[in-house]
C-alpha cells in the first residue's frame, strides 16, 4: 500500500482510506471490528469517521460510530492509525443533523463542544485530521478557522481539513488562514467517482495550486459502480439507496435519484464491460480510477461487509493504463455528469 502526504502537513496516509459510515446501523460491532482488523493489516492506515454517523444521521445513534471505532483503536498502538473525525456544522440538501445535540454552526462553541465528544467517543487524546464535514458559509471563514486553530494549538488536533466544500470556500479559507496567521486546510473531502467527476476542473486546480489534497468519498457512487443496481428485477435488498427509494423520506429519496438513474447506470454497464477486459471488477476500476489523480491523497472506501471491502483494496496496486483511461474519458464525454437526468453539471 502506497502512502501520500496529506497537503503540506506532516501526515502521510495510505492511499485507501476506510470509511466508516456504515458502522452501528448497517454494519454491527463484531463485523466493523473484522472490517478494520481486515484493512489495517492490508496496509491501510487511515480511518475516516464523523460524529454524526452512522447514516442517515438520528439523534439516537448520533456518535456511535466513534464509538465503535474508539473500542477499535484500543486494539491497536496508536501511532500507527491515522483517524480523521468531523464536526457536523449546519445541513445541506438531504442532511440535516439532529437538532437536538445543537450541531448547526461552526462557531466556536460548537466547535469545542463537537471535539471534546469526538474525543471522548473515539477514547483518544488527540485526532489526526479534523475536518468540517459541511461549510458554514454564513459564518465568516476567520472564525471558524480561529477555532479550529486553538485545538492544533492544544495538541487536540493534528491537521485541519474540510468536507463538501466549494471552490470558492476553500480559497475563501485559505485567503483566511494565510492574513490571519491561522492554521490552514490541507484536505478537502468531497464527492468524486466515476459518475461525479466534477472535481477534475476547478477543484482539481485549487488542490494542484494550493497544495491541499482532496480526500473522495463514494468512489463507488454510493454503492452504483458495484453494479448491483444493473442487475435486472427488483432494486438489492438491504442497499442504501433501495432503503432510501422505498423508504418515507423525501430528502434521502431525492438524494438516491441522483445516483440511480438511467444515465448513472448505462454508465456502470459500459464501465463493466471495461472491467471485464482487465479481469477486474468494476468496483475495483473505480478505486483505482481516483487514487490515480496526482490531487488525490487517499480515496475513502466504504463497507459494511468483508467481502466488499476486499474488492477495494484489490486495487492497491493497480495502475491503470493509458488506453483504458482514454475509454473511460470517451464515455465521459459520451455521457457528461450521470449523477444528474439532465447531463448539467451542477454544484
Amino acid at each position: 500500500m502506497q502512502r501520500r502526504r496529506l497537503g503540506q502537513s506532516g501526515l502521510t496516509v495510505s492511499e485507501i482510506c476506510l470509511g466508516t459510515m456504515t458502522f452501528g446501523q448497517q454494519t454491527g460491532e463484531a463485523e466493523a471490528f473484522r472490517i478494520m482488523d481486515h484493512a489495517y493489516e492490508h496496509g491501510v492506515n487511515f480511518f475516516d469517521v464523523a460524529e454524526v454517523y452512522p447514516v442517515p444521521p438520528a439523534a439516537e445513534t448520533f456518535g456511535v460510530t466513534e464509538e465503535i471505532v474508539g473500542r477499535w483503536l484500543q486494539t491497536k498502538p496508536r501511532d500507527s492509525v491515522y483517524v480523521a473525525t468531523k464536526v457536523t456544522g449546519p445541513g445541506h440538501g438531504w442532511f440535516v443533523p439532529p437538532v437536538r445535540h445543537g450541531m448547526t454552526a461552526l462557531d466556536g462553541h460548537q466547535i469545542r463542544k463537537a471535539v471534546e465528544g469526538s474525543l471522548k467517543r473515539l477514547q483518544t487524546d488527540y485526532i489526526d485530521l479534523y475536518q468540517t464535514h459541511w461549510p458554514d458559509h454564513g459564518m465568516r471563514y476567520e472564525d471558524t478557522l480561529g477555532a479550529l486553530a486553538k485545538l492544533v494549538d492544544a495538541g487536540k488536533v493534528r491537521v485541519l481539513g474540510c468536507s463538501n466544500e466549494t471552490c470558492w470556500g476553500l480559497m475563501k479559507s485559505l485567503q483566511a488562514s494565510a492574513s490571519g496567521a491561522l492554521h490552514r486546510y490541507d484536505t478537502v473531502q468531497n464527492n468524486f467517482s466515476l459518475i461525479n467527476r466534477r472535481c477534475e476542473s476547478e477543484l482539481a486546480q485549487v488542490c494542484r495550486r494550493e497544495s491541499v489534497s482532496l480526500l473522495p468519498y463514494s468512489p463507488l457512487g454510493g454503492g452504483v459502480l458495484t453494479g448491483k443496481y444493473n442487475v435486472a428485477g427488483d432494486l438489492p435488498a438491504g442497499a442504501r439507496f433501495t432503503d432510501y427509494l422505498t423508504g418515507d423520506g423525501e430528502r434521502q429519496k431525492r438524494m438516491a435519484q441522483r445516483f440511480v438513474n438511467s444515465r448513472s447506470l448505462e454508465t456502470t454497464r459500459r464501465l463493466m464491460e471495461i472491467a471485464q477486459d482487465l479481469s477486474i471488477s468494476v468496483a475495483t476500476l473505480a478505486v483505482a480510477w481516483s487514487k490515480q489523480h496526482d490531487f488525490v491523497a487517499s480515496t475513502i472506501v466504504g463497507a459494511s461487509r468483508l467481502e466488499q471491502l476486499e474488492e477495494n483494496l484489490q486495487a492497491a496496486d493497480l495502475v491503470l493504463d493509458d488506453a483504458t483511461l482514454a475509454l473511460i474519458d470517451q464515455l465521459d464525454v459520451e455521457i457528461p455528469t450521470p449523477m444528474t437526468e439532465d447531463g448539467l453539471r451542477r454544484l
